[in-house]
């Protein structure tokens, strides 16, 4: 493990941008770690930065975020604050010399994911983006199949992602929120260049795919389906991979309320296909030769959870020997292409990636 916290003291973490997401889940993990202390948070309103820092005992609190690297002894950033801030607020951290868990999307270029990932391996520190289904055994059962070459060479990729959430990309609110400290900023969801269901939502699909396959994107074509508003809510999209494997990915904003995610991956190689789907909570294996398997997963696991991430970047941190199923370049490569996704439904040609 990298520089891992000074041994006799907790880990000092600290927080930029308390919104609605970071509130409702990653304080509450933070806050019941024995092995955590709440150093300092930063978000805009004085009211709402006293209201977070007395609910969850932080030391100190800013609206600054350059405050709060200039305190002593930090040793981890989570930074939570809109999309399009991401990369300044992450880099900066790194700089810093803290260890970095940036929320997705990692970035809203891919020259920015980039710039962290090298940023990160410079100042020898952790970065993990928390994809949160990342981080659950089926997901991490289907990587080490695909590692271990159980369906052969990845020729075609079939990935498919549906949420309820097109009020809220639509310049509304997200059902559901109506008694949290915080609700969701319609501004974060629907802003041009970092809005819509791609940066959103999508990235979650594309930050599993890649974990679970290890392919590169090399090619995107894509067409959208937008908004009355103009951000994204329908994502068609075909890819090649720098493998010559070929991919369909779909994302959609519009199921009912109430609706569990749909997140469904598929994968067809030369040894066999694989199949991880979400929603009815079931991976398979079928090879050519018979020799499949199937994963008994427990009911109500395929519910989008987050704590497993904000667990492991805090054992990451203390040198612990787990997984970073969040990597820098899992995150990279899905700006990737959703960067792509939207360059080439603007221009309505395919985009070739560096």
């Amino acid at each position: 493990m990298n520089n891992p916290a000074p041994l006799g003291r907790k880990l000092r973490v600290g927080l930029i941008g308390a919104g609605s997401w970071a509130v409702a889940n990653h304080l509450p993990v933070l806050k019941g770690r024995p092995d955590v202390e709440l150093a300092a948070v930063v978000r805009p309103g004085e009211a709402e930065l006293r209201q977070v820092k007395e609910a969850f005992g932080f030391e100190h609190a800013f609206e600054d975020y350059r405050a709060l690297l200039d305190l002593p002894e930090l040793d981890a950033v989570i930074v939570a604050s809109p999309h399009r801030m991401h990369a300044e607020h992450a880099k900066a951290a790194l700089r810093r010399g803290c260890h970095v868990m940036v929320e997705k999307p990692m970035a809203t270029s891919a020259q920015e994911a980039n710039e962290l990932i090298d940023v990160a391996k410079q100042a020898d520190r952790q970065i993990l983006v928390p994809y949160g289904w990342n981080f659950q055994p089926y997901f991490r059962r289907a990587h080490q199949l695909v590692s271990d070459g159980r369906i052969g060479t990845i020729r075609h990729v079939v990935a498919q992602m549906a949420t309820p959430i097109e009020d809220l990309m639509s310049g509304g609110q997200l059902q559901g929120t109506e008694n949290e400290m915080f609700r969701p900023e319609s501004a974060t969801w629907t802003t041009k260049g970092s809005g819509g269901y791609g940066w959103g939502q999508l990235v979650h699909l594309l930050g599993g795919m890649f974990y679970v396959t290890g392919l590169a994107p090399r090619e995107v074509f894509a067409t959208l389906g937008l908004s009355d508003i103009g951000t994204d809510l329908y994502n068609a999209l075909a890819v090649q991979f720098a493998s010559g494997a070929t991919g369909s990915i779909s994302g959609s904003a519009s199921l009912p309320p109430g609706s569990p995610f749909q997140v469904d991956i598929r994968l067809f190689g030369t040894e066999g296909c694989l199949l991880l789907d979400v929603e009815r909570e079931r991976l398979w294996l079928r090879r050519v030769d018979g020799d499949d398997e199937e994963m008994d997963i427990a009911a109500g696991s395929g519910a989008y959870t987050c704590a497993e991430p904000v667990n492991a970047f805090v054992d990451l941190c203390l040198g612990k020997p787990v997984e970073n199923c969040g990597s820098g370049l899992v995150g990279m490569r899905s700006v990737q292409v959703v960067e792509a996704m939207l360059k080439s439904a603007e221009s309505r040609r395919p985009v070739l990636l560096d």
